[in-house]
């Protein structure tokens, strides 16, 4: 079975509906995924857009959401999880806001691509007390056992 990572909400390539984003409600939508290698220890699931500012010209990846060490019992996050409710032993990491948590898409301008992206490890990463995803790429570094992704898209209509 291939590791894959899916929503209920939107599909590869599709809109993220308005409810996950700053124009709804800003949570987290439901993700789910399957075919964790069965050598995984843990899973690290980072959100990021890397047509920020602008998809025309791009400076930069904002990122949206870090999560590492999730339990590999675990196959879906539900909608709107919060620290409060997420698996026992996830750990956060800051986003480009400087706050744990899920920030949804906002993009000032243009139509943007958000990549869910969740690795499985073959390791559980130390706590590094709220790393930012640089630290927790390095972190997993020579770890991946496999990397499943979605992509959603999302553009304003103001």
């Amino acid at each position: 079975m291939t590791f894959s990572i899916q929503s209920q909400r939107f599909r590869q390539n599709e809109m993220i509906p308005a409810r996950y984003t700053c124009d709804g409600e800003d949570i987290s939508p439901p993700l789910e995924w399957s075919g964790i290698p069965a050598a995984a220890q843990s899973l690290v699931l980072i959100v990021d857009d890397p047509d920020a500012p602008d998809p025309a010209a791009p400076k930069m990846t904002w990122v949206h959401w870090v999560l590492y060490n999730i339990p590999v019992s675990v196959q879906e996050l539900e909608e709107n999880i919060t620290s409060a409710s997420l698996p026992a032993g996830t750990r956060e990491g800051i986003n480009d806001w400087g706050r744990t948590g899920y920030g949804g898409p906002c993009p000032p301008i243009g139509k943007h691509r958000y990549f869910f992206k969740l690795y499985a490890l073959d390791t559980v990463l130390d706590d590094l007390q709220e790393p930012r995803k640089e630290k927790v790429e390095l972190a997993f570094k020579g770890h991946v056992l496999a990397k499943a992704q979605l992509v959603g898209t999302y553009q304003r209509s103001r």
